[in-house]
C-alpha cells in the first residue's frame, strides 16, 4: 500500500500517516449492521496464569513493533473516494486494550459472548481487545481492520517479549505430489456453474438476542497416511461439505454446494503484512460428488484446491475490485455494495472453512505461564451463509469452531453439527 499524509499540521502536531482502505476492508465496511457485528475471536489457553500488567506491558509493545495494527478510520465527508486508515504512536488515550473481567463463573462464556457481539470501534486505535480470563487470553479483532493471522502474529510478539523466550514460527507443512481426480470427474473450480448454491438449512434458533451463537470443542487430528495425495486441510474440506449436507437432508432439496476458502501466502515472521491479507476461494461441490467414495471424494477436493491456490485472483474477485475502484464517492459505493450484496445472496457459497493449520507459533508466555495447550478462532457468521467452520491444530489436537447466525440456528442445532463434522471427518482418517 502507498502511504498517504494529511497535507498540513493539524494543531501544531505532526501529520498521521494515511493508507487507503483495501478492497477487503471496503467491501467490510459497507456491509457493517449493529446485528451482526463483524468480529474474529481468538482464544488462547494457558497452562499458568498470566499476570495481568506484565502482559499488558508486553501486548503493547507488540503493538508498537508491528505498528501497522495501531490504526483507526480516519474521518471524512460523504463525498471523498476513498476511506483510509491512520496509522497512530500507540494506543489512543482512553482506549482499554487489555483489561481482566470480574471472575467467577461463566467469567469466559461471558467473554466468548463479548467477543461475538462487541467489536471493537473502528474509530479507536487499534481496533481489537483483549481479556484476560484466568488462564485464558480472549482475542476480539474487528474484522474490517484485521484478520486472525496477523493479531495472531502480534500475539506471539507479546509472549516473546513476556517470557523471554523464542517464538519464531515453524517450518510451514509441504503439500503432498499432484495426484489425479478420479477419471471423468472435473477437478477445476467452477464446477457449479451460475446455479444457486445449497444454503445451511434453518434450524430452531434459540431465545436472546445475541447475533452469533458458538460451539468450541476439540478433536483429534484425523490420520493421513505418509504418502496421501491430500492434505488435512482437504480431509476438513470433505467432512465439511458431507456435515452440510447430512445436515439438509429433509430439509431442503439438493443443491450444488460451494465452499469458501481463506488462502494466506504471507510469511509468518516479524515481516508479516499486518491487515486483511487472505484472500479467498470456492470450492464447488455438486450433490453426485458428495456421493463418491470417500477416497475418490479426497482425491477430487485435492486436485480442486490445488488448482484453486494456483488461480491468481484477487483477495475477493475482479468484481469486488471493480465495485471499490475510487470513481465515485464511498457513500455511492457503500450503496452499490449493499445492493449487489442482498441481489446475489442466493449465489453467495454455502459456508466457510477457515482452517489455521497446525499454529505456526508456540505461543510460549515463559516460566510460570507455559506454552499455549489450545488455540481456537472464529471466524464472523453473517447471513446468508449463517455458519462458519474454523480448525487450528496445536499439540496434535485439532481444535473446532462453529460459528453462526442466531437468526438461523440454535444451540442444540450446534450440537448437531458438531456430531456430524466429528462423524465424517473421522471417515476421512487413514484413506489412501
Amino acid at each position: 500500500m502507498t502511504a498517504l499524509h494529511h497535507p498540513a499540521r493539524q494543531g501544531g502536531r505532526e501529520p498521521l500517516v494515511r493508507v487507503p482502505f483495501s478492497t477487503v476492508d471496503e467491501v467490510t465496511r459497507h456491509c457493517l449492521t449493529p446485528q451482526e457485528p463483524e468480529t474474529v475471536h481468538i482464544e488462547v489457553h494457558l497452562p499458568g496464569r498470566p499476570d495481568a500488567a506484565r502482559l499488558s506491558a508486553a501486548f503493547t509493545e507488540a503493538l508498537r513493533r508491528h505498528p501497522r495494527i495501531l490504526m483507526r478510520e480516519a474521518p471524512g465527508p460523504w463525498y471523498r473516494r476513498r476511506y483510509a486508515w491512520e496509522l497512530t504512536a500507540g494506543p489512543d488515550t482512553g482506549a482499554e486494550v487489555v483489561s481482566v473481567p470480574a471472575p467467577g463463573p461463566g467469567a469466559l462464556e461471558r467473554a466468548r459472548q463479548r467477543a461475538l457481539s462487541e467489536a471493537p470501534p473502528l474509530t479507536v486505535s487499534p481496533p481489537v481487545r483483549l481479556e484476560i480470563v484466568d488462564r485464558v487470553l480472549v482475542l476480539t479483532i474487528n474484522h474490517t481492520a484485521l484478520d486472525g493471522p496477523a493479531c495472531l502474529r502480534v500475539l506471539a510478539t507479546a509472549a516473546e517479549l513476556y517470557g523471554g523466550r523464542d517464538n519464531s514460527p515453524a517450518t510451514p507443512p509441504v503439500r503432498p505430489p499432484a495426484d489425479g481426480a478420479p477419471r471423468g470427474l472435473f477437478p477445476e473450480p467452477g464446477g457449479t456453474g451460475f446455479a444457486r448454491v445449497a444454503r445451511v438449512a434453518r434450524g430452531t434458533p434459540g431465545p436472546g438476542h445475541a447475533a452469533n451463537g458458538m460451539l468450541v470443542t476439540e478433536l483429534g487430528v484425523p490420520e493421513r497416511p505418509k504418502d496421501a495425495p491430500y492434505t488435512v486441510n482437504d480431509q476438513l474440506m470433505v467432512a465439511t461439505a458431507r456435515m452440510i449436507a447430512r445436515w439438509n437432508q429433509g430439509r431442503d432439496r439438493p443443491r450444488p454446494m460451494r465452499i469458501t476458502m481463506p488462502v494466506d501466502d504471507r510469511p509468518r515472521g516479524m515481516d508479516m503484512p499486518i491487515g486483511n491479507g487472505t484472500r479467498l476461494v470456492e470450492v464447488p461441490f455438486t450433490p453426485r460428488e458428495l456421493a463418491l467414495p470417500t477416497a475418490d471424494l479426497l482425491r477430487l477436493t485435492a486436485a480442486r484446491t490445488r488448482a484453486l491456490k494456483a488461480l491468481y485472483r484477487p483477495q475477493l474477485g475482479r468484481g469486488a475490485v471493480l465495485l471499490t475502484a475510487p470513481v465515485l464517492p464511498v457513500a455511492v459505493r457503500s450503496l452499490m455494495a449493499r445492493t449487489a450484496r442482498r441481489a446475489l445472496a442466493p449465489w453467495t457459497s454455502t459456508t466457510l472453512l477457515s482452517n489455521i493449520g497446525r499454529v505456526p507459533y508456540p505461543l510460549d508466555f515463559g516460566e510460570g505461564v507455559g506454552t499455549a495447550r489450545a488455540v481456537w478462532f472464529s471466524a464472523p457468521a453473517r447471513m446468508p451463509r449463517g455458519l462458519t467452520v474454523t480448525t487450528a491444530s496445536t499439540g496434535g489436537r485439532l481444535h473446532l469452531a462453529l460459528r453462526w447466525s442466531a437468526a438461523l440456528l440454535g444451540p442444540d442445532d450446534g450440537t448437531r453439527l458438531r456430531d456430524l463434522f466429528a462423524q465424517h471427518l473421522d471417515e476421512t482418517g487413514g484413506t489412501v
